[in-house]
Parts: structure tokens; sequence; C-alpha cells
């Protein structure tokens, strides 16, 4: 008995041994993670901003520090090992409390909104492997004391704000663990820190790109013969291309050298040097070496490169000399970028070979000869820039066999001949340019008939005779047309009514005669309408002055007669727009007016009239008789068509308006009442017989298959959202000839109407009031993507689309094609279906339409996000998204990318001309410009081409609400005590890695 008690004994005292040592006395938690836990809180108390309450369980006394969120303990020694809350959107200060972890392995902390200095202190954690603190808003110095992390591996502090040099302890700390570096996308200085007593032997991926670093590549790179990715574009770097020290990294995939001061060998003449170090990199499989002002021919070994090789960079250098034939060997290429050098002589039908060719880029040189027609073989191709050279001979019939052919650019050149018809076949073509050439003959109705294209149709400044194709009316996706400058001659066909997205027409330089069709007014995106220099006849139509989108227009030198006014899309024009035009005569200034005509003609007139007067009355009088029947049949109508949609009506439980009513509050839809034009209707304003000024969109009953998608789709969604920064619906009409939605009337019109000020707005909106009205979007945009009862897709989010109230709080309009998210729980399965599909609706406004919709993906809410960054983009750099289409040939976020960062200057300056307020204190200046490259970079990131890499549209909202808190008490800090310059959330190309 006594041996079992001793037994017993011995076992308690052994389970209470074991519970002290690893929970402390009675039950209590081992000491050592107490402190953990303590350090975990100190750096709670630190965070101002958990929208996500992803600390919630930190807060709980149930649950126990281990099993907090973002947190792993060892099961061996009881201690935390790693903290990992990225992407949380935590806001506040890193706390110095985290060096009490000492058994801590990771800490991830990226892509969140912390601001503030790094702790030295944290070089403190001596087992630390892996350290990202990415994709926030530090700023200063990268501590010294990081070199005392010896076991790290996994280094990140890309994309926050720090500045001065890298400390050489970072690098030459007695230990060559550091595999990963990633200090990309800051404002870091100074030489990099590598001597060959510091020799990172284990490094892989070495990534410094967007800094300010200056010097050399070091060459105790060399030694670091496993890396894989180097990536040092646009810095200040100098000296030869590294070819001894890129020689020895046989594992190298990914080289980026491109926006620095690099030359090439021997007085920056020879290149081959540089090529041949890279041959025997058999895995390297992107090699960017543009902008760096490179010198020398393209050699012949270029074609022993890697035959991974998948993208070549070699644009805005001065390589001259011809394209080697040999560099078909390249044969897995898909993006080959030679634009803006100085090639000459003509290109190698050999580029047939690389079969994987996409995007090819040879414009701005001086290549000659003709265009080779083995081109046509590259049946992957989707981009083909051949324009600046001088290129002659006719365009290869070949082309027809590009069927992925999206953008063709053949423009100034000497190109001569006809236009292939057979260029009818490619059928994906959204941009076609051939400008600035020879070319003679007519257009080919083949061509003409593209309904694919969705940018511009280019043919200006060439040798075209023959008519307007009447074909050219299926372009009812295109934005711009330019046919100026030719042979052209009849008349302008009416059916360029068909052509509902344009907003660009020029036809000028012509021999067009005849009248203008009524037509070209309707159109309801139309901006720009240029008909000067032709033989154009009689009156202008009044639809053009009601256009509520046209700001240019230019009639001048033609034979145009009759009363014009200065009222609508008149307004701002001036005598220029009419020179030339002698049978004018009106209110525009400089142009004669019209006289009256004398008493005595007057009564020479009436006699007549006067003596039929009887026999007129009875003539006339009969069909408006007829017509006062019509009407009363068609309220009659009206009251059975009601009663049939009784149903609906009590189920969206709105107060009901007879059209009638509405056609009395609109001055039965008078053209001086319309206020938008879109693609399924009109908006007209009114009031109604208790003083409420109302909008009428009224639907367009000649497009009843999408008409009755488009209507119930924006009737269920007003009817099941609410939000402050989301339109309100006051009623629907709905009849089977007359659907119209009511709406409150938005007193200070749409944001687009702000941007470019016409027709009586002269005044622009300020930085502030901008940021706002962001503001306000990305939350009623938030709300529908996170937080609606119904989850939507906008799928046409753009200035037009979003209204200001009284207060200039602004909402978000329109929502005829947007979609609802697939198995929405608060949908039938037959309304998901309905809804989540495109129904064969183009998803978006061109410009604004994000590029994965293009190649035929679903839509999705980062869509939307790309939306929402075009807008950003357009903001600050006042450009239409469509305008830079046009005349740079890009999407207007790969037109600011090529001047981020470094060459934001011209577009910072107008941004602060144009919305600054002028009663500003001068040292508000520096705020205001922060703000402005703020919204810059958060345009570039939401515009991203991976929809995985852009933010949410909740990230966006707080981040907007960051920068409108700030400027509603501005004061004469930095924005960078709020919310420094950069960015938290991830992107690709110049603002990742790529």
């Amino acid at each position: 008995m006594m041996s079992f008690l001793r037994i017993l004994a011995f076992s308690m005292c052994l389970f209470l041994s074991f519970l002290i040592v690893h929970f402390g006395v009675c039950g209590e938690e081992n000491p050592h993670l107490v402190n953990d836990k303590s350090s975990l809180i100190t750096f709670m108390s630190g965070i101002v901003s958990d929208p996500k309450n992803a600390l919630a369980s930190w807060k709980s006394p149930s649950v126990h520090v281990c099993n907090w969120s973002g947190i792993r303990c060892s099961n061996a020694s009881d201690r935390i090992i790693e903290l990992e809350l990225s992407r949380k959107s935590l806001g506040g200060t890193i706390s110095p409390a985290l060096s009490n972890l000492s058994f801590l392995k990771i800490l991830d902390l990226s892509e969140n909104f912390f601001v503030g200095h790094i702790p030295k202190e944290l070089g403190y954690l001596a087992q630390l492997r892996q350290l990202s603190l990415s994709w926030n808003f530090l700023k200063g110095k990268i501590p010294s004391e990081f070199g005392s992390l010896h076991r790290l591996y996994y280094l990140d502090l890309g994309s926050n704000q720090l500045e001065g040099e890298i400390p050489q302890s970072l690098f030459c700390n007695g230990s060559s663990s550091l595999r990963y570096i990633d200090l990309s996308n800051n404002s870091l200085a100074g030489e990099i820190p590598l001597t060959n007593q510091c020799m990172l032997k284990e490094l892989k991926f070495f990534l410094l790109w967007s800094n300010h670093f200056v010097g050399q590549v070091p060459s105790a790179l060399s030694n670091s013969t496993q890396l894989k990715w180097l990536d040092l574009e646009s810095n200040k770097l100098s000296g030869e291309l590294p070819s001894e020290i890129v020689h020895n990294w046989p594992q190298l995939q990914f080289l980026y050298l491109s926006y620095n001061d690099f030359v090439s060998h021997d007085a920056n003449t020879n290149l081959e040097p540089f090529f041949a170090s890279l041959v025997n990199s058999s895995n390297l499989q992107e090699l960017e070496l543009a902008g760096n002002n490179l010198g020398g021919k393209l050699p012949h070994i270029i074609g022993d490169l890697p035959s991974k090789l998948v993208q070549l960079h070699l644009e805005d250098n001065l390589i001259y000399g011809s394209i080697p034939p040999h560099i078909a060997n390249l044969v897995n290429l898909t993006f080959l970028n030679l634009s803006s050098n100085l090639l000459n002589d003509s290109i190698p039908p050999s580029l047939c070979k690389m079969g994987k060719l996409e995007r090819v880029y040879l414009s701005d040189n001086s290549l000659s000869g003709e265009i080779p027609s083995a081109l046509g073989d590259i049946q992957h191709l989707g981009l083909l820039d051949l324009s600046r050279n001088k290129l002659s001979g006719s365009i290869p019939d070949t082309f027809s066999n590009l069927r992925q052919l999206r953008r063709l650019l053949l423009y100034e050149n000497q190109l001569s001949g006809k236009i292939p018809p057979s260029l009818g076949k490619c059928v994906n073509l959204e941009i076609l340019d051939l400008s600035h050439n020879r070319i003679s003959g007519e257009i080919p109705s083949e061509v003409a008939a593209l309904s694919s294209l969705k940018i511009y149709f280019n043919l200006s400044r060439n040798n075209l005779n023959g008519p307007l194709p009447l074909e050219l009316s299926k372009m009812d996706m295109v934005l711009a047309i330019d046919l100026s400058m030719n042979n052209l001659s009849g008349t302008i066909p009416p059916q360029f009514g068909s052509c509902i997205a344009l907003e660009y027409l020029n036809v000028s330089g012509n021999t067009l005669e005849g009248p203008l069709p009524f037509s070209l007014g309707q159109l309801p995106y139309m901006r720009a309408l240029d008909l000067s220099s032709n033989k154009l006849s009689g009156n202008i139509p009044e639809s053009l002055q009601d256009s509520s989108t046209l700001r240019k227009l230019n009639f001048s030198f033609n034979k145009f007669s009759g009363h014009v006014s200065n009222k609508g899309a008149f307004s701002s024009l001036t005598i220029d727009s009419f020179l030339g035009n002698h049978g004018l005569c009106g209110s525009v200034k400089g142009m004669p007016s019209c006289h009256k005509k004398h008493g005595y003609h007057l009564i020479l007139l009436l006699m007549p009239v006067l003596l039929f007067a009887s026999p007129l009355l009875c003539i006339l009088g009969y069909p408006v008789v007829l017509k006062v029947k019509a009407r009363r049949r068609m309220e009659i109508v009206s009251r059975r068509d009601l009663k049939d949609d009784e149903e609906e009506t009590q189920e969206l439980k709105y107060p009901r308006i007879s059209y009638r009513e509405l056609a009395e509050a609109t001055g039965w839809f008078n053209a001086s009442r319309l206020i938008g034009s879109g693609r399924f209707g009109h908006v007209y304003k009114g009031v109604l017989q208790d003083n409420t000024r109302i909008a009428v969109k009224v639907l367009n009953t000649t497009t009843a298959g999408e008409l009755s998608r488009s209507f119930r789709r924006e009737c269920q969604i007003l009817r099941k959202t609410r939000h402050r920064n989301l339109i309100r619906i006051i009623t629907i009409c709905s009849m089977r000839e007359f659907k119209a939605l009511v709406l409150p009337l938005m007193p200070n019109g749409s944001l687009e109407r702000h941007l470019y000020p016409s027709h009586g707005l002269s005044q622009r909106l300020d930085l502030v009031q901008l940021v706002r009205i962001c503001s306000d979007v990305a939350e009623g945009m938030a709300y529908l993507h996170h937080y609606s009862p119904v989850r939507v897709v906008h799928c046409d989010l753009k200035p037009s689309n979003i209204l200001l109230d009284d207060d200039m709080t602004a909402l978000v309009t329109d929502f005829g094609i947007s979609k609802l998210v697939k198995g929405d729980p608060n949908m039938s399965t037959s309304d998901t279906e309905f809804f989540s599909s495109t129904n064969g609706l183009l998803c978006g406004s061109v410009g604004y339409i994000a590029p994965e919709y293009g190649m035929g993906k679903h839509v999705s809410t980062q869509g939307d996000v790309y939306s929402f960054g075009v807008l950003l983009l357009e903001i600050v750099t006042g450009r239409p998204p469509t305008d830079v289409l046009i005349h740079e040939g890009s999407s207007l976020h790969e037109w600011v990318k090529r001047q981020y960062p470094y060459k934001l200057g011209s577009i910072v300056e107008q941004a602060l001309r144009t919305c600054s307020p002028s009663a500003r204190p001068k040292h508000y200046d520096k705020i205001w410009e922060d703000v402005i490259l703020e919204l810059i970079e958060l345009g570039l990131l939401c515009t991203q081409l991976k929809p995985s890499m852009r933010p949410s549209m909740m990230d966006i909202a707080q981040e907007m609400g960051k920068l409108k808190e700030f400027l509603s008490n501005p004061s004469p800090v930095s924005i960078e005590e709020v919310n420094p310059k950069g960015s938290s959330f991830s992107g690709e190309d110049n603002l990742v890695v790529k």
C-alpha cells in the first residue's frame, strides 16, 4: 500500500512540475508566455484602426494567446514564433515591444496602414527568419540594428517611404543567409553597399527598383551565383552594362535594368559583350534594358540568348543599324519592343518564325522597305506597331490571317496602294490607324464594317477617294473616326447615327457635300465634330445645338446657311468655328445678324394665308382631332398597362406617378429639358405638381430586349440597396410602350460637367472637393461590393455616372448594365443567373473597361476597382481616358505609368493649377502636391493589369477617407505625418515585383 502511495505522490509531483513549467502555478500560463502576451497587448495599444476586426480574438479573455488570430506558438517551447497580420487594414504604429518576442521567427505586417519609423528594437529578434513590412506608410531610415539579424533570410521593406542609405551592416553582418531582399519603391539613395568582404552567396531575389540609387552595379554581386531575379529599374545607376557580373548568374530568370544611365561597352558602341554574358543563363525569361540611351548595333549573338526568353525590352535607346535576322531564333518570345531607337534597313521576314509573338513594337525608327507579308503567319499576334518609320509599298493582304490582331498601327510611313478588303477578316481589331501615308482608292466596305473596332479608326491624311461607306454605321462601339485630309466625296449618310459610342468624328479636308444629317446631333457621347473644309450645305441641324455632350465643333469653310444661335452646345463657340460660311447669320460674336423682314412683306405674306385660312383649318383640323383622340387612347392604354404591372409596382412600394404627370412635368419631354443621353435612352429634368424636382430616365423602346433587361436590373438594384452615396429611386413608370425611372434631380449635375466646364459652368472643383467626391464614390462602391444585401458590380463607373447634390455629396447612378454577384443568397437562382451573365452588353464605357473584360473574363468587383482607378487618374491629369487612347495610342494607366515616378512634374503642376483653391496659403503647396501624388499612386494601383493585384474597394474607401479627413483640417505639416506617400496595396509592373 505504501509503495502505491509513494508512486502516486511521485506522479503528482511530476505532473505539478509540468504545470509549473508550462502553465505556471495553479494552472496559470507559462511566465515566458505571459511576457509574450504582454508584449502583444502593448503592440495592440498602438493600433488605432482595425476596420476588419482582425484583433477581435486578442480582446477576448477566454481565448488563449496561442489561439489569437495571426499568432502561432511552438509546440516544443510553448512560445510565440509567428506573428502574421498582413492585409488586415490595421492602422497605427509598430510598437518596439515586439522585440520582447524573443522566439519570434516570422513577422509579417505587410499591406496595412502602419505609419512612423521602423523600431530599431526589431533588430534584437535574434531568431527572426522572415521580416515583411512592405506596402505600409513607414518612413525614416532602415535601422542599422537589422545587421544583427544573423538568421534572417527573407527581408521585404518595399513600397514604403523609407529614405537615406542602406546601412552597410544589413549586408555585411558576418552572415550570408539572406536569400530574398526587397527594398523597392522607396526613396532610398546612395550606392548599393555590397563589397567583396560582404558576400551574399545565398541571395536569389534582389529588388531595388524605383529608388534613387547611384553608382555602378557592385562587383560583389558576382559572388551571388544563385541569383534568379535582379530588378534595379528606375534608379540613377550608371557605368557599363554589368556583363562580367551577369556572367556568374547561371540561374538568372529575370533581369530588369531599365531607366537608368547605363551605357554599352567601348564608349557606348558595343552591345555584344553584354548579350554574350547572358547566353549561358539558360533559364532567362525576361530582359529589360529600356530607357538607358544604350548605343551600338544589335549583335548577331542576340539570337543565341536562351530559348526560354519570353520578353525583350530594348526601347528608348540609341541602338542603330539593322534588326539581325538571327533574332528569330528566340522562338518563345511573346513580347518584342525595339521602338524609339535608330534602327534602319528592312524588317527581316524571318520574324515569322517567332510563332508565339503577341506584341511587336518597332515604331519610331527609320526602318524602310516593304512590310514583309510573312508577318501574317504569326498566328498569335495581337498588336503590331510599325508607326513612324519609312516603310513603303502596300499593306500585306496576309494580315487577314491575324485573327487575334487587336491593334494595327502603321501611321506616319510612306505606304501606298489600296487598303486590302481582307483586313475586314481581322474580327478582333480594336484600333486601326493607317493615317499619314499615301494610300489611295476607296474605303473597302469590308473594312468599314469592322464592328469590333472599339477605340479608333484613323485613315486621315492619305489619298482616299469615293463616298463614305454606309457600312461605317456598323462601328457601334468605336470611339473616334478620323477620315480627314483625303479626297472623299458624296454626302454624310444619316446611318452615322448608329455609331452610338462615337465621341470624335473628323471628316475635314474632303469634298463632302449636301446637308448634315439630323442624327449626328443625337449621338449620345459625341464630344468633338470637325466638318471644316468641305462643300456641305443647308442649315446646321438643331440637334447639334441641343447635344449635352458636344464641346468642340468646326463648321468652317463650307456652304452652310441659315440662323445660328449661341445656346446649348453652341454657347462656347466663337466665330472661328463658322468661318467661310457666307450664308450663316445669328448671335455668335463676329457673325452677321439675321435681318427681320419689313412690315409690308409680312402683309403680302399674310394675304394668301387669310384667303386660304378656312380651307386649311378644315384640312388641318381633322388630324388635330385625331391626335387628341390618340392621346386619350394612349391614356387609356397607360392605365391598362399600369394595371397589368400593378403586381410589380406593389412589390416595389413606390408612389404612383402617371405617364401624363411625367409628361407635363417635363414639358412633354421637350428637347430643352434634356440633361443627358445614354445607351438606353434620355434623361429629362422636370418639376412635379408638388414642386418636387425630378430627373426622368426614359428608356429607348427601340432596343426592346436589352431595354427589358436594363430596366429590370436597375429597378432591382435601386430597390434593394440603400446608401447615402447611391442614387435613390422615387418611383417607376412601366408600361408596354413606355418605361421610365423617376429619380431626384441633382442640382449640381454630374462630375463630368465639373471636370470639363462648358455650357455656363466656368469654375472647376478644388482638390478638397474632388477628394471628398472620390471618397463618397469609394464608400458607395464599397457598400455595393461588401455590405449591400445584394452584392453588385456596377460595370460602368465614370464621371458622367456620378451625380452631385446640393452640398456636393457624390451619388453613384446608372445601374443599367450592373451585375449581381453570382450566388447571392438574397436572389433566386433564376435572378442570379439573369444578373450574373453579361447578356451581350458591353461591360462599361471604353477607356474605363478593365482589360480582362476584353479577353472574355467574367465581370468582377475588380473591374469596378479598375474603373475607379481610371477616374482618379482622369481627375488628376485632366484628360479623359478616351482622349489619351486617341492621341497617345495607350490607356490612361500606361500613359501616366510611363512618367512614374520621376516625370510627374508637369502632371502635378497642371493639377495644382486647376484643382487647388486659389485662396490657399502658400505653405500648403507641398501638402496639396503630396495629395496629388498620393492620388496618382492609388490610381496606378487600382489599374494594374492583373485583377488579383488590385486593392479592394473597402481598402480604397479607407485610404480615401484618410485623405479626406486630412484635407478637411489641413495644417502646414507634410502629408507624410498623416499619410505618407506610397501605398499599402500590392501591384505589378513598376509598382511591384513583375
